[in-house]
C-alpha cells in the first residue's frame, strides 16, 4: 500500500488533498503547479492552520511537495483589505530548496499518558522542523526563580533553534491521518536528502518496503557537496 503523502503520478493526491483543505483550492493549486515548474510530485504535506485574534479569524495553508531533487514550500494566507472586512486579499509566498541544501529534518513527538504507553499507542502530535539555510530562530522568555516575592531582574530565559519551516500537526485538532501524513513526509525526506535520488515513487515507498535501485553503472554518482553560503568554503558532503 502507497503511504498517505506518495503525491500519485501526475500529482492527483496533491490535488485532492488541497481540495479537502478548501482554502482558495485553485489558487493554491494553481500556485504549487507554477512553482512545480514542470516537476513531478512525489511526496507532499498539506497543512491548514486558523489562528483567532481578538474577533477576527485568520486562516492559513502550507503546502510542502518533494518533487525530484528540490523541496517545495508554498505558503498562502488572507488578511483584510479594508477596514470594512468586505474585501479580501490573499498573500502567496513560494521557495524552491534543492534537496543536497537541506541540513536538518527534525520531528518532535509528543505521546499523551507515557505510563501507559505499548507499541500501538497513537501520537497525540509532532512537530515537523527544515532548516536549509542555518536560520536561527530564538524563542526568550523573562527569567523567573523560585522566590515569589523576588523583584530582581533575572534576565531572560529561552530557546535557540535551527529552522526555516515548523509545522505542528495535532492529533486532536487535525486528525490521527495527520499526523501519520507528516511523519510519513518526514521519512521521506530524510531518506531524499540522505541517499542519492533515484526514482521518485521508489522514494515514496516505506524503507522496509523499498525495491533495491537498477545499477545505472559500475559506481554511484556521488552527492554534490555545498558551500558555507557566507564564506564560500567547502561544507563538507551532503548529509
Amino acid at each position: 500500500m502507497a503511504p498517505m503523502t506518495y503525491s500519485g503520478e501526475r500529482g492527483q493526491r496533491l490535488v485532492e488533498d488541497i481540495n479537502k483543505a478548501g482554502f482558495y483550492p485553485q489558487l493554491v493549486i494553481d500556485v504549487v503547479q507554477d512553482s512545480l515548474d514542470g516537476r513531478s510530485p512525489v511526496s507532499h504535506l498539506v497543512q491548514l492552520e486558523t489562528h483567532i485574534d481578538r474577533t477576527e479569524v485568520h486562516r492559513h495553508i502550507t503546502v510542502l511537495v518533494l518533487a525530484e531533487d528540490v523541496l517545495h514550500v508554498t505558503h498562502v494566507d488572507d488578511e483584510e483589505f479594508d477596514e470594512s472586512g468586505r474585501d479580501v486579499v490573499a498573500r502567496v509566498s513560494t521557495e524552491t530548496v534543492g534537496i543536497s541544501q537541506i541540513r536538518s529534518v527534525t520531528l518532535s513527538y509528543s505521546y499523551y499518558q507515557p505510563a501507559n504507553y505499548r507499541p500501538d499507542s497513537p501520537i497525540s502530535e509532532v512537530t515537523l522542523a527544515i532548516a536549509w539555510t542555518g536560520t536561527l530562530h530564538v524563542d526568550l522568555a523573562p527569567a523567573l526563580c523560585d522566590d515569589p516575592q523576588c523583584q530582581a531582574d533575572h534576565g531572560y530565559t529561552g530557546t535557540a533553534a535551527r529552522e526555516d519551516i515548523v509545522l505542528r500537526i495535532s492529533a486532536e485538532a487535525d486528525g490521527p491521518a495527520a499526523v501519520e501524513g507528516a511523519r510519513e513526509f518526514a521519512r521521506t525526506l530524510r531518506r531524499a536528502n540522505l541517499s542519492p535520488l533515484t526514482d521518485g515513487a521508489q522514494i515514496a515507498q516505506p524503507a522496509h518496503g523499498r525495491v533495491p535501485a537498477p545499477r545505472r553503472g559500475p559506481t554511484a554518482t556521488p552527492r554534490t557537496r555545498f558551500t558555507d553560503r557566507f564564506t564560500g568554503r567547502d561544507g563538507g558532503p551532503a548529509r
